[in-house]
């Protein structure tokens, strides 16, 4: 796995992906499993893109088995107890206007890193197609080891924006 932190670049491109899951708190629940994540609304190339995504989705992340919520949406999936929550199609978030934005790189896709106080770390894709946002819960706070197991399916059926 390759990855590499560093401040994302802000770019005027109307389909500028996103990452570090800004809209967490409004469209996705907790990690901890209290709750079904909200899912999406993307427009339709966003919703074509994101099905086969979910087809090309591991079984396995971390160790943790897929466990989806019940949401019968193609997508959102989840694995473990709702430990680490994937949504795609998701609108831009706003941090992605925030110059000081940090961002990670991880065999070859680009992420948008936030924080969340109390919580784990988010990470929305950059510079792709659709937003895909990955929550996970605060064990991850400083292991993003987990994204590399999204990287070679978000790289296959996820097309780049730029």
């Amino acid at each position: 796995m390759t990855t590499s932190r560093r401040r994302l670049l802000r770019r005027p491109h109307r389909c500028l992906p996103a990452v570090v899951l800004l809209l967490a708190a409004a469209g996705c629940s907790s990690t901890d499993g209290s709750a079904v994540p909200a899912v999406p609304t993307p427009d339709a190339e966003a919703a074509k893109i994101c099905r086969a995504l979910h087809k090309e989705l591991p079984q396995t992340v971390a160790g943790l088995e897929r466990n989806d919520s019940g949401t019968g949406s193609e997508l959102t999936a989840e694995w473990g107890d709702a430990a680490i929550v994937l949504r795609c199609g998701i609108p831009r978030p706003e941090k992605m206007n925030d110059p000081r934005a940090e961002g990670i790189e991880v065999n070859g896709v680009n992420w948008l890193l936030e924080e969340r106080q109390g919580d784990g770390p988010r990470f929305t894709t950059t510079y792709r197609k659709a937003y895909v946002q990955i929550s996970m819960a605060k064990r991850y706070a400083h292991d993003a080891t987990p994204l590399a197991a999204f990287a070679g399916p978000v790289a296959k059926t996820v097309p780049a924006s730029i």
